[in-house]
């Protein structure tokens, strides 16, 4: 009952934080705008036409490649381009500056900056084997405070993805930044394993910390006894979501995942009825299941765990010392320990929470590097 009242009482102060946060920040709401009604006349100068759709030099400057201000007073019809090519363009214009002012730079560049310092700090940690059980949960407490609370939903490893893609399939542009930032997101994973949605995720570390308060002390019974779903189940939903989601968008230009994006707990505001319900869904099963949108939904989840595969940094097994008492296997939140220890060529995705590392009566594992296949971690 204690446990229960704890996971209530975190949910509460996280949903009522993050209303009074996502106030202080404002900004305009992320969303894809819809295709605009271009008037046009064949006489119309580029200047004429920007005036009339409401359309900044800037954005005119992309749409037909002005080289000075004397291009635009040039004939539209001068570039060569169809009115279906020209609404076309237009439309992804609109799409990108609307991408644009919808986002809060100072914030982003804070959030990328702290993520960065919070990391290598983690980092640091692993390496020398010192997060434990005493301090595992309140690190993912302070991730889930600065990261979600404080800095809101977005930007999130899983949007990188997931809006790219949605983007992409509705007006067939990619918004720069978003590249950028998934870039950088999936380098931290080719350096260290998934340290990104480990320790730096706002809702991977809030689902973390809610199976931690069930699990981390003392096992539980009954109804509520954690389960480890096989990965070959887990990344096989994981992986027909991703299609799916993909297809949908493609097809129709319709983002199934932002009705139901649990991130959205971090802006309360944003979370209808139907995202309400898939996030109490997503919270119920973190109680029993480790981090299940991550393992059974999150799109960045899936390309991070391919990325994942090659990272310099991940968890290592010393053969030479390793006694096969399988402590870590039980201790593992997930089978991934069990993966290794069996040396098989699919290996689940690690979050590298460090339990492993504490619990070896050898001190035979190791956050190291190395290949794999060697298992001597340095």
């Amino acid at each position: 009952m204690q446990k229960v009242i704890l996971v209530l009482w975190l949910l509460v102060s996280v949903i009522l934080l993050s209303m009074v946060s996502t106030k202080v920040w404002g900004g305009k709401p992320e969303k894809i705008e819809a295709d605009q009604t271009m008037t046009f006349q064949p006489d119309m100068t580029v200047e004429t036409f920007g005036q009339v759709n409401h359309l900044a030099n800037p954005t005119l400057k992309k749409i037909f490649g002005l080289e000075s201000k004397q291009d635009l007073q040039k004939k539209v019809l001068s570039f060569g381009l169809t009115q279906e090519q020209l609404t076309k363009k237009v439309n992804q214009a609109m799409a990108l500056q609307s991408e644009h002012e919808s986002k809060n730079w100072k914030k982003i560049a804070l959030k990328f900056s702290l993520w960065i310092i919070w990391l290598v700090t983690v980092f640091g940690l692993l390496k020398k084997g010192r997060i434990t059980k005493s301090n595992r949960s309140w690190l993912l407490l302070i991730a889930v405070a600065v990261f979600g609370v404080l800095l809101g939903s977005d930007p999130s490893p899983m949007g990188t993805v997931k809006d790219a893609i949605v983007l992409f399939a509705s007006k067939g542009v990619i918004f720069p930044p978003r590249l950028i930032a998934f870039a950088v997101l999936l380098l931290m994973v080719f350096l260290a394993n998934k340290l990104i949605c480990a320790w730096g995720c706002q809702l991977g570390t809030l689902q973390d910390v809610l199976f931690r308060i069930m699990h981390e002390r003392k096992t539980s019974s009954g109804v509520l006894k954690r389960r480890k779903i096989p990965f070959v189940v887990s990344n096989a939903v994981r992986i027909v979501f991703f299609v799916g989601f993909t297809g949908v968008a493609l097809l129709w230009g319709l983002d199934i995942v932002e009705t139901i994006d649990p991130f959205k707990v971090f802006k309360p505001q944003a979370l209808g009825i139907l995202g309400g319900v898939f996030a109490g869904v997503i919270v119920l099963l973190s109680l029993v299941v480790y981090r299940p949108w991550c393992h059974l939904f999150c799109p960045f989840g899936l390309v991070g765990w391919i990325v994942e595969r090659f990272s310099v940094f991940r968890i290592r097994i010393n053969r030479d010392t390793c006694i096969d008492c399988r402590a870590c296997a039980k201790t593992c939140p997930t089978t991934v320990m069990t993966h290794i220890l069996d040396r098989e060529k699919t290996v689940p995705d690690c979050f590298s929470c460090g339990a492993c590392i504490e619990v070896c009566p050898t001190d035979s594992i190791r956050f190291g590097r190395c290949k794999r296949s060697q298992d001597k971690p340095t």
